[in-house]
């Protein structure tokens, strides 16, 4: 069931990707993958206690399988492995989200986004304030290649399932879910520290957006 679970990651990470974009142009819009990516097995309805999720991937000590709002409280194991799905979507956009603030502030593209070359990427403010300054083509641009990405895809298996000896798939089963729940918290703080920015201009005293990392401006 769990290497169910964790099948056809790459395809759930190309929706939640589409998904991003929309975050960039509503802030904080909600992202759901549109593929069934690590869909659970079907499995019976029938009414599990915490115990029964004490061993699942992701419990890890010292807090063990840590579940403060009871959420799996009385749950069945389909119900969990829903809930185990959406963390995995959350925390594959969130790792996007926080991808998409770091890169702009090292790289940028360089090339005119409009015909008459009125505006060019590097010209583009990164994080929130970007949004209004992308003219519609930008968007075009964006959307379209998002949907090519989407329609062909990569990274996919041949088989649908991650060919990995058990021990290995659950180790990478582990880091993508730790990985993905840093992310959500790191995307967070980012999206906070960029809004009051905005709000109050310079009120940490800094002229840099990534304050955490400032080796990334030498």
């Amino acid at each position: 069931r769990r290497r169910l679970l964790f099948t056809n990651a790459h395809n759930q990470t190309i929706a939640n990707f589409t998904y991003y974009i929309m975050m960039k142009l509503a802030v904080l819009a909600a992202m759901a993958g549109s593929a069934a990516a690590f869909a659970p097995a079907s499995i019976g309805k029938t009414v599990t206690t915490l115990n029964a999720f004490e061993n699942e991937i992701g419990a890890l000590p010292p807090t063990g399988f840590w579940d403060p709002a009871g959420l799996s409280d009385g749950i069945s194991q389909e119900r969990f492995d829903e809930y185990r799905l959406a963390e995995l979507k959350h925390g594959r956009v969130a790792q996007l989200a926080v991808l998409g603030y770091v890169a702009p502030e090292t790289y940028r593209f360089g090339y005119d986004m409009v015909p008459d070359g009125s505006i060019n990427t590097n010209d583009i403010p990164n994080g929130i304030a970007a949004i209004k300054v992308i003219p519609f083509l930008g968007w075009v641009q964006i959307i379209a290649f998002v949907g090519c990405v989407e329609t062909y895809g990569w990274f996919t298996s041949p088989t649908g399932v991650l060919d990995l000896p058990d021990n290995i798939l659950a180790k990478r089963q582990t880091a993508e879910l730790q990985h993905g729940r840093l992310a959500m918290l790191a995307f967070l703080e980012l999206i906070r520290h960029d809004s009051q920015n905005l709000t109050v201009p310079g009120f940490d005293g800094l002229d840099n957006l990534i304050t955490g990392l400032p080796f990334l401006y030498k």
